[in-house]
């Protein structure tokens, strides 16, 4: 996993002199601002969006609204704010697969790094393979000797193509060689909801989407994505571990605005979530959800997006997936 990046300067750039104040741009912000989420309610995106966004409004002392537009595993949203004015009020919430998004689909209606502003990475999320607990196993090892003795006969759930969450599952059945059936869904909420409801027998949602369902014993954690265990779910090995050696997939969660956005705004909004990452409250409550707070410079998370749109088209073509 990415350590965290926690270092920042504390000064923000000082605003040029301006002779005639009558003409001067209000302080920003001076109403709403959307952070706009490409799913549906209860999965990490989610999630983290409306931790961050209650901590944002409560330090800049102004509303900020979670709006969930989910669809086309993500990309909606992320149009929306590739053609929001750039002027610091809509911004939203991404994983990491909007850095997969290009290697999926043939032609999205945005240019993932020309078409948008980096702010800051929030979190970096594992996903843990999670299973019903109708199922018998009780290991990683146990489920892949129950999924080669039925090959194709059960179904896993993702947020979407090309999501984390899809390539989790992708990975795992090349490495391991078995064989299951992928639904994706707009968001890990519902599929986490039809994998309690048995429609689905397995699915690698993110530990923040997992942890209410894990404690209430509705669903039963096997492996988690990453080569380290995660500090919530310490009783949980990795899949590396469980006999899967190398298997890793592991994902950022930050925040984004349109391009061309204000230098200033954007080293207020970059200071503020980093401020917002290192308060304590906020720190508890990604940590108990499974989230390890980040915080970077944008210039920083704009290196890690570039960085990651040629990892994920390698995985991508190695795991044989076709762009749609």
């Amino acid at each position: 996993m990415r350590p965290a990046i926690l270092s920042l300067a504390a000064g923000l750039i000082a605003a040029p002199c301006i002779q005639h104040p009558a003409f001067a741009q209000p302080a920003y912000p001076q109403k709403t601002i959307r952070l706009l989420v490409g799913a549906v309610p209860g999965g990490a995106t989610d999630i983290l969006a409306r931790v961050i966004g209650q901590k944002l409004a409560e330090n800049l002392r102004q509303q900020v609204v979670i709006e969930n537009r989910p669809g086309a595993n993500q990309i909606l949203a992320a149009e929306m704010t590739a053609k929001s004015a750039p002027d610091g009020y809509t911004l939203l919430m991404v994983p990491s697969g909007f850095a997969i998004n290009p290697s999926i689909y043939r032609k999205l209606p945005f240019d993932p790094v020309r078409d948008f502003t980096p702010l800051a990475i929030v979190a970096d999320v594992p996903n843990v393979l999670m299973i019903h607990p109708s199922l018998p196993a009780r290991s990683v090892r146990d489920f892949i000797a129950l999924a080669r003795a039925h090959p194709g006969q059960l179904s896993y759930g993702s947020s979407g193509v090309g999501s984390p969450s899809h390539l989790c599952g992708e990975v795992f059945k090349m490495m391991t060689k078995v064989s299951f059936v992928h639904v994706p869904y707009k968001g890990s909420g519902q599929s986490v909801i039809d994998l309690i409801g048995g429609h689905l027998q397995l699915s690698f949602p993110s530990i923040p989407a997992s942890m209410p369902h894990i404690r209430s014993g509705k669903l039963r954690p096997l492996g988690v994505t990453i080569l380290r265990r995660s500090s919530s779910l310490p009783d949980v090995p990795t899949i590396d571990e469980s006999g899967v050696k190398g298997y890793e997939v592991s994902g950022w969660y930050g925040i984004l605005g349109p391009a061309n956005m204000p230098r200033d705004v954007v080293q207020l909004l970059n200071n503020e979530i980093i401020r917002a990452l290192r308060s304590a409250d906020v720190r508890d409550s990604l940590l108990g959800q499974g989230a390890e707070p980040v915080g970077s410079k944008p210039e920083e998370f704009t290196g890690i997006i570039a960085a990651d749109l040629v990892k994920w088209s390698q995985v991508v073509k190695t795991v044989g997936l076709q762009p749609e």
